[in-house]
């Protein structure tokens, strides 16, 4: 959620900044705004609107230019305060010489905002982030950094802070606490932003700053302490992906291309991760012989990464068998959790930053957990404070609703399956060996449903102007049905719901009408028959059948009114192939409807607040 953007050097700051906002308008927002100190000038020039990005740059192109060498940039999704250009970021002091941008939640801005009422400060925004431009311009006296250090001691909550000042106007300084903040290190110059595709045509050299980390940039060099003014001595790391990674490269969506990109995201976990017939997993930093005395298992996780979880639970007892609990995050939290020394609780996040999955790691190793987390993002807060981390690598995922990170999550969990059941000796020989070489065809298997993509376009056509959709799946395939049915909705704001197929008595067959149009996942399996059933009984009902279905099954085009086909495979590997058409049928159905597939409203790619 939101984007940080901040530019201190020689170059003209304006072009770096926008160009910035634009790398990170995947994180989802509502209006944008820039804060930038003239050469010479007494005042920070503040310009912002509601709305796209291409509106600020109207705005801008309406004024007269601006020569700088020092600014911010943000990009809002709203907590406190309407979508409006006096909400949007940055906010100034009084006198208009301290400008910040936040990400994040102020939790004891009411608190802070009564105080300073009291002392004669006025308010000009609904915003919780207003209160801490005031507490910088209360404390401080010429040193930038000295008076936001003084001004985060008295913030509660999550925020991620970028500042400057027209009175201090060769310095940049930023903080963090439970919101991601990167600082790009370059030559002459140097770089704050909530995530690295802002910033990575200047530079590939980054700090990413942890919790409890503040940051004083210059042109020629950065300062990182902690809150408390302990100077740290920073870890760069280099990025390693390209540029083009994090553009679209000839497609109309970043979400078609990275449904494109599953197949070699797959081969390459695969290739790493498979050797010599045996499965390992570097980063796991659990020996064998630990991870065989560990007797239970809790995956924690939010939206996608949760419906990953779920498959991981049935493939874990499947074939390791080691009983698997699975919480959404928000949740796990508040109900008193049972888990001890002798509990394995796994993080799943594709950003890292997920604010409820990480209260939920903190609250489980209170109480004595070991962490695993699988995760797309290095040097994230969830990879930082977990005991192992898993790496997907499936490089920058910018389309909101996930689709590549997906299908990573999913195999390293059989992945970590198949480690588990290699450590308990719970599957014998042939059979691990037959779903090692099972695994090593997924690749190839999801190219050719790319290659019929054009097949589920027509069928997503059909259908796409039904007002509301059920996604029906049983067994390892009920997750695929939760996952198809937030892939719609995400994205085309159809209002749909996933079922298991077996709960379709017990309520959901009540909606069937000839408005429905019913998605049901029966690939060949021990419980192919059972959806049958389900799809006659939707049939009868006058409802629409997109029917999901291992390629060559004749007999299902006689319960269904569109079958989309997936290769045959193990059916415990079946989620892996389903979620392509699931995805397809999700983006075709939003095309057709006129949607913002990438940027859909409301949402932002990563919730870094409760």
């Amino acid at each position: 959620m939101c984007g940080i953007v901040g530019y201190i050097g020689d170059k003209d700051a304006l072009p770096i900044l926008i160009e910035g906002l634009k790398n990170l308008e995947y994180r989802g927002y509502d209006s944008s705004g820039v804060g930038l100190i003239p050469d010479g000038s007494r005042s920070v020039v503040i310009r912002k609107e509601q709305g796209k990005i291409r509106n600020l740059e109207a705005l801008l192109s309406k004024k007269s230019s601006i020569k700088s060498h020092l600014g911010i940039a943000h990009t809002r999704w709203a907590t406190h305060g309407a979508p409006c250009r006096k909400n949007s970021h940055p906010h100034a002091s009084e006198n208009g010489s301290i400008a910040v941008v936040h990400n994040g939640i102020i939790e004891n801005y009411q608190i802070l905002k009564a105080k300073l009422i009291g002392k004669g400060y006025h308010f000009s925004s609904d915003t919780d982030t207003e209160v801490i431009v005031h507490l910088i311009s209360e404390y401080f006296e010429g040193d930038l950094t000295k008076a936001v250090q003084r001004a985060i001691k008295d913030l509660e909550g999550a925020f991620a802070i970028g500042v400057l000042s027209s009175d201090d106007p060769t310095t940049l300084v930023a903080a963090r606490v439970g919101s991601p903040l990167i600082v790009g290190v370059g030559e002459g110059e140097n770089f704050i932003a909530s995530d690295v595709p802002a910033i990575l045509r200047h530079t590939r050299r980054v700090i990413y700053l942890k919790d409890g980390e503040m940051v004083t940039l210059r042109k020629d060099g950065v300062s990182v302490m902690t809150f408390d003014g302990r100077s740290v001595v920073p870890k760069i790391d280099r990025v390693t992906f390209q540029m083009d990674a994090a553009q679209k490269q000839g497609y109309p969506h970043f979400m078609l291309k990275e449904i494109h990109e599953q197949p070699d995201v797959l081969e390459k976990m695969l290739a790493l991760r498979l050797k010599k017939g045996r499965v390992e997993l570097e980063g796991i930093r659990l020996s064998d012989k630990e991870l065989k005395k560990l007797n239970r298992i809790k995956i924690v996780a939010c939206g996608t990464a949760y419906h990953a979880g779920l498959v991981g639970r049935y493939v874990i007892e499947e074939l390791a068998r080691v009983p698997v609990e699975v919480d959404v995050s928000s949740e796990f939290r508040y109900r008193s959790p049972i888990v001890d020394k002798r509990t394995l609780l796994i993080a799943v996040s594709q950003s890292g930053e997920t604010a409820d999955t990480l209260a939920a790691v903190r609250e489980a190793k209170k109480r004595g957990a070991r962490i695993l987390s699988i995760c797309n993002v290095i040097g994230s807060s969830l990879a930082r404070e977990s005991d192992g981390v898993l790496y997907t690598h499936a490089g920058p995922e910018i389309g909101v609703a996930s689709t590549k990170a997906y299908t990573a999550q999913l195999m390293m969990f059989y992945l970590l399956a198949l480690k588990l059941a290699q450590v308990h000796v719970a599957l014998p020989s042939k059979n691990f060996q037959k779903i090692m070489k099972d695994l090593k065809d997924i690749p190839a298997l999801a190219r050719h449903i790319l290659k019929a993509h054009r097949d589920i376009a027509r069928a997503a056509k059909k259908h796409s102007h039904f007002g509301c959709f059920l996604y029906l799946g049983r067994n390892i395939n009920y997750p695929s049905a939760l996952e198809g049915a937030l892939k719609l909705k995400e994205i085309s704001y159809i209002p749909a719901e996933g079922y298991a197929a077996g709960e379709m008595k017990h309520g959901p067959i009540a909606l069937i009408d000839e408005y429905r149009a019913v998605v049901c996942i029966a690939p060949q399996s021990e419980v192919y028959e059972k959806m049958v059933s389900n799809m006659q009984e939707i049939l009868s009902r006058k409802g629409k059948v997109i029917a999901i279905a291992t390629e060559g099954d004749e007999n299902i085009r006689t319960h269904a009114t569109e079958v989309i086909s997936i290769p045959r495979t193990n059916k415990i590997l079946t989620p892996l192939l389903v979620a392509l058409p699931l995805q397809f049928l999700a983006y075709h159905i939003a095309v057709n409807r006129g949607c913002d597939v990438d940027q859909p409203r409301n949402l932002a790619k990563s919730v870094t607040v409760e």
